[in-house]
């Protein structure tokens, strides 16, 4: 199996994108009025997934993703986020809403939920804009804190380009127009979910006076939000996988961090941005203490073999690589 379910794939051929034990030497300490439960070494660490644009948490290709999560790693307990208990508008929600409210609905669930509170740590899957999303998670409450962050396709640098609407996408072909023509507007970046990581290169000035989210859980403004880069640096490991032939996100090099330059298109890594000599988020100390791995997975975008799943979930998100400090 391939899985390309929604994701910018089908629901949206929209846009160029379209959820410790943190294992730390120390016991976690708890939440005031919360009390986890101890991890016995051998239950793998629950699995929060949050999905794409034009999925739903309830698509059959998101449940295989646990069922194979549990099959690999027996007892593997999956949360889907879910922004509307509705599938449908659920789906909605990927493209319509207010991503700052969304990620603080994220915490709230979390938090108290009847299995995840008690968790001493999670693991977390976010595919395609899930996984900037689940970053952001982490970096403002991480509550039940994440042990391992994995992404797929993931746009953490943003999106330069929008792409066109599918022919028979009639929420993309309703706002479309709104989202091209009026991107920095408090309208649109206060509902229009892919604006919101929109970041073009070539006008930051207006980028960084007006993202309603990128630009904040970047940190790329003057004034820095130090909790963002503790929280992130309290992960035991943060894997970017980059779809090697992504055309729906643009640049697909967003996955990795690197900054594109649409006119010359010259991509700069990671490595080479102040964002990561100067430590805004804690990456270059995520990296130092080797925590940071750059991936690649073949194909296009969301193209998701179940060996690749298969090797994710061993290699990092089970008991054992919990266990031994791999992950």
């Amino acid at each position: 199996m391939s899985w390309q379910r929604g994701t910018g794939a089908g629901f949206l051929t929209l846009l160029t994108l379209t959820s410790a034990v943190l294992l730390p030497q120390k016991p976690l300490v708890d939440s005031p009025g919360k009390q986890s439960v101890s991890w016995d070494g051998v239950t793998p660490l629950p699995l929060v997934v949050w999905h794409g644009l034009g999925d739903n948490y309830e698509a059959d290709g998101l449940r295989s993703l646990g069922d194979l999560a549990n099959s690999t790693n027996p007892g593997t307990y999956t949360y889907y986020v879910r922004l509307v208990e509705n599938a449908s508008s659920d789906r909605t929600a990927t493209f319509l809403g207010n991503v700052t409210e969304q990620v603080a609905k994220v915490c709230h669930d979390l938090a108290t939920h009847h299995i995840l509170s008690k968790a001493p740590a999670i693991n977390a899957v976010g595919l395609s804009q899930g996984g900037q999303f689940l970053r952001a998670y982490i970096e403002r409450c991480n509550d039940p804190p994440v042990h391992t962050l994995v992404t797929f396709g993931s746009q953490h640098n943003g999106i330069s380009e929008f792409q066109n609407c599918a022919d028979d996408n009639w929420v993309c072909k309703s706002w479309d127009g709104y989202l091209k023509s009026n991107t920095w507007s408090n309208f649109v970046q206060s509902r229009l979910v892919p604006a919101q990581y929109f970041r073009d290169p070539e006008d930051l000035d207006g980028y960084l006076e007006s993202s309603n989210f990128l630009a904040d859980i970047n940190n790329e403004r003057e004034e820095k939000n130090k909790t963002y880069a503790a929280n992130l640096k309290r992960l035991r490991k943060f894997v970017m996988f980059m779809f090697g032939e992504d055309t729906t996100v643009v640049p697909k090099e967003s996955a990795w961090f690197a900054e594109y330059n649409k006119t010359s298109e010259e991509v700069t890594p990671l490595k080479d941005r102040r964002m990561y000599t100067e430590d805004w988020l804690g990456l270059k100390w995520l990296d130092e203490q080797k925590r940071l791995e750059f991936r690649v997975a073949d194909g296009g975008h969301m193209a998701i073999s179940d060996g690749l799943w298969e090797d994710v979930l061993k290699r990092y998100l089970s008991a054992e690589a919990t266990r031994d400090g791999s992950a």
